[in-house]
C-alpha cells in the first residue's frame, strides 16, 4: 500500500494530541493546568517547558533561576509535568509544550514519527539510574532468565533501550520475552501484583522500587560495555528553537550551571526538590547521586551514540524506519559557545 507522509503526520499529531489531553487528565493539578494551557497567551511570551520528577528541569523549576533569568528577555515561564518521555514528546509534536527533557529513545521514537523537534542540548548518561529489577524471591537471576518471560516497560523510553541491549548481551532478542506496555505507575502496580516477571525503569521509580519494594536488580549498565551508555536529550520545537534562540541558549546555560551545583551538593538538591515532587528526600539523593550532570550541547559523538540508539531500534523493528539522528540536530554555535564557556 502507499504511504502517504502528510496523511500520516496528521495522524499523529491528533493522536498525540489526544494522549496529551488524556495525560494531563491522568496526573492531577498539573495535568489539568496543562490541558487548559495549550498556546502562548495572547501578548505575552510564555516558555513552555515539559519535565519529569527526575532530570535537571525539575530542579530549576524549584530554584526559580530560569524565570529570572528569561524575564530580561521578555519570557515567563510555565512548568507541565510529564510521567515519562514520549508523553512529553507527544506533548511537544501537539505544540503544547516548547522545551523539554527525555532519555535518548523517546526522540528516537518522535523522529520516526515524524514529530517537528530538535535536539538542543545533552546530559551524560549514568550507568546506575535505571535498570531491570525483579522482586527479591524471583527466581530470575540472569539475564538468560528472561526467556518467555512477562517484563514491563514504558515502550520507546531509556529503559526500552536498556532492555533491549540486555537481551542482545544475553543473545535474546526481542521476540524472547513479552513486553508489557505501561506507564510507571502502572508498571509499578503490575510489579507489585506480580502480574509481571520483571520491570525495566529509571530514576525515580527505581529507587522507590528499591526503597519501599525491597526490589533486586538484575541488570543495569554496569552489564554493558561502556560505548553502550546513551545521553540524555534536552528538545525543543524546531519552530520554537529557529525563532527564539536567545532563549534555547540561556535555558541551557542556566541548566549547566544548575547541573555544576548539583554534582557539588546532593543533599542540598534533595532537600530542595523532594517537597516539590512529592517523594522522600533520602530517597531522591540516591538517585542525584547516582547521575552526572553537565549540560552540552550536541556534538558529532553525541549526535553518532545516539545514532547508535536509533539504529538499535530499527534493527529490532521496533521504529518502521530508518532515521538520520544529525537531521533533528540544533546547529547553533553562539549557544555551544556559552556552554563550553562554563
Amino acid at each position: 500500500m502507499k504511504s502517504h507522509p502528510a496523511r500520516n503526520r496528521r495522524r499523529l499529531a491528533l493522536a498525540a494530541a489526544t494522549t496529551a489531553v488524556v495525560v494531563a487528565l491522568s496526573f492531577g493539578a498539573t495535568g489539568a493546568a496543562f490541558a487548559q494551557d495549550t498556546s502562548h497567551a495572547s501578548g505575552d511570551r510564555v516558555l513552555r517547558v515539559g519535565y519529569q520528577k527526575a532530570g535537571l528541569l525539575a530542579v530549576l523549576k524549584a530554584q526559580g533561576t530560569l524565570e529570572t533569568k528569561l524575564k530580561p528577555l521578555g519570557y515567563s515561564v510555565k512548568w507541565f509535568e510529564f510521567p515519562a518521555g514520549p508523553q512529553l514528546l507527544e506533548a511537544l509534536n501537539a505544540n503544547s509544550i516548547d522545551f523539554g527533557y527525555t532519555g535518548a529513545p523517546p526522540p528516537v521514537f518522535a523522529q520516526a514519527g515524524g514529530v517537528g523537534f530538535v535536539y538542543v542540548g545533552a546530559e551524560p548518561g549514568s550507568k546506575l539510574s535505571e535498570a531491570l529489577i525483579v522482586k527479591a524471591d524471583s527466581p530470575l537471576h540472569t539475564l538468560a532468565d528472561l526467556k518467555g518471560k512477562r517484563v514491563a516497560l514504558q515502550k520507546g523510553s531509556s529503559a526500552n533501550y536498556l532492555l533491549l541491549e540486555l537481551l542482545r548481551k544475553a543473545g535474546l532478542g526481542y521476540n524472547d520475552i513479552r513486553p508489557v506496555y505501561l506507564p510507571p505507575a502502572d508498571a509499578r502496580a503490575a510489579f507489585e501484583k506480580g502480574d509481571v516477571d520483571a520491570w525495566a525503569i529509571w530514576d525515580p521509580y527505581y529507587a522507590a522500587a528499591q526503597q519501599a519494594l525491597k526490589a533486586r536488580t538484575l541488570a543495569d549498565y554496569t552489564a554493558l560495555p561502556p560505548a553502550g551508555l546513551t545521553y540524555n536529550f534536552y528538545e525543543a520545537t524546531r519552530d520554537f528553537a529557529q525563532q527564539h534562540p536567545e532563549v534555547v541558549s540561556e535555558v541551557l546555560v542556566q541548566l549547566r550551571a544548575s547541573g555544576l551545583w548539583v554534582n557539588q551538593h546532593p543533599a542540598e538538591t534533595a532537600a530542595l526538590i523532594a517537597p516539590k515532587i512529592g517523594l522522600d528526600a533520602a530517597l531522591v539523593e540516591k538517585w542525584v547521586r547516582r547521575v552526572p550532570y553537565g549540560a552540552t550541547a550536541i556534538t558529532n559523538d553525541v549526535a553518532q551514540a545516539q545514532q547508535h540508539v536509533a539504529d538499535a531500534f530499527y534493527g529490532a523493528r521496533l521504529i518502521p524506519q530508518k532515521i538520520a539522528v544529525k537531521d533533528n540536530v540544533w546547529q547553533n554555535s553562539s549557544a555551544a559557545a556559552r556552554l563550553a564557556a562554563q
